[in-house]
């Protein structure tokens, strides 16, 4: 197939085309590098089957030639105030490329009459009261909150692709991510992830917003892009869950963390200062990824921790 990715230089998307393009087919990655890294793809560059596009998704989209498929990833995904890649930091752009940008991928899907898949996240579900969290759940979610430009976009964005499904027959997908880390990750982008491995690395305490009770489900990232590649060649058009189901507490994990690092600074609780719409537990319900995609998550969290650790000691220059 010949395939458009957007936010092709994100975390995700630079993956996805490493991985479509080992699979055989022609990538077109598009990206306006406002959260994308550049660097993300240039061990592409000359690759006979990767095409770039530097482009905005929420101005009209034109690509020449053939497309058999639309994975649409562009948008700003971290939800950490602090973060200069944050979408609260970029909410007219999240919301952009929620809603606009999603009109126009479905758009040239439809022109080209190609395979259209949505990258959605689990925070469609916000501080759920439902435990774990299916794709049946409606969600709990604040729609004027710091995160309901992300949150809602998103919304947005599910809504209109099951529009064009339903009105206009267009062979659509919808994947519903949770947490996933791995190599390529921003170091500033403001999570657990990339904080704890910094702060790790540099033998600090690792700092953990509220008593740590919190809960995430980590998933990494081969994983995760194993799953979306599987939705994208089955024919099922309803959102599907892709994410770890093991649970963790944030507390549990910066102990993983401290433990594979060497790091002996332990830990450090800033309980006033929990992050606004902070969830207090996610975890996904993979029963229908299972059944329908035969997918389920492979890599243990200190595996791939241990993957990711040689990622951020050459970002942050350590020998």
């Amino acid at each position: 197939m010949r395939i458009l990715i957007t936010g092709a230089a994100g975390f995700l998307g630079s993956h996805l085309c490493d991985r479509l393009i080992q699979e055989g087919h022609t990538v077109v990655g598009m990206d306006n590098f406002i959260t994308g890294d550049p660097n993300n793809l240039a061990h592409l560059a000359g690759n006979p089957n990767f095409i770039f596009i530097r482009h905005d998704v929420s101005n009209f989209i034109f690509v020449p030639g053939k497309i058999d498929a639309v994975l649409h990833f562009a948008s700003p995904a971290s939800p950490n105030p602090k973060s200069p890649y944050g979408y609260v930091n970029l909410p007219i752009q999240t919301m952009k490329a929620g809603a606009l940008g999603t009109h126009n991928t479905l758009g040239l899907a439809r022109a080209h009459r190609a395979k259209f898949l949505l990258a959605s996240t689990s925070e469609i579900y916000g501080d759920p009261l439902e435990h774990p969290q299916t794709e049946s759940y409606y969600g709990h979610v604040d729609p004027i909150g710091l995160r309901s430009v992300y949150d809602e976009a998103k919304r947005f964005a599910e809504a209109l692709t099951m529009a064009y499904h339903r009105f206009h027959d267009i062979d659509t997908r919808i994947v519903r991510i949770f947490n996933t880390y791995g190599p390529r990750m921003h170091l500033d982008d403001g999570r657990v992830v990339p904080n704890f491995l910094q702060q790790a690395l540099r033998n600090e305490p690792l700092t953990i917003y509220g008593d740590g009770s919190q809960t995430r489900s980590f998933c990494y990232v081969d994983d995760l892009i194993e799953g979306i590649v599987r939705l994208l060649y089955s024919s099922e058009h309803r959102p599907v869950n892709i994410g770890n189901p093991v649970e963790t507490t944030i507390k549990e994990f910066a102990e993983t963390i401290n433990k594979l690092v060497g790091n002996r600074a332990g830990v450090v609780y800033k309980k006033e200062e929990r992050l606004e719409g902070d969830p207090q537990r996610r975890q996904p319900d993979i029963t229908r990824a299972l059944e329908i995609l035969g997918w389920k998550p492979l890599v243990s969290l200190e595996e791939g921790i241990s993957r990711t650790i040689p990622f951020f000691k050459k970002s942050m220059g350590i020998v």
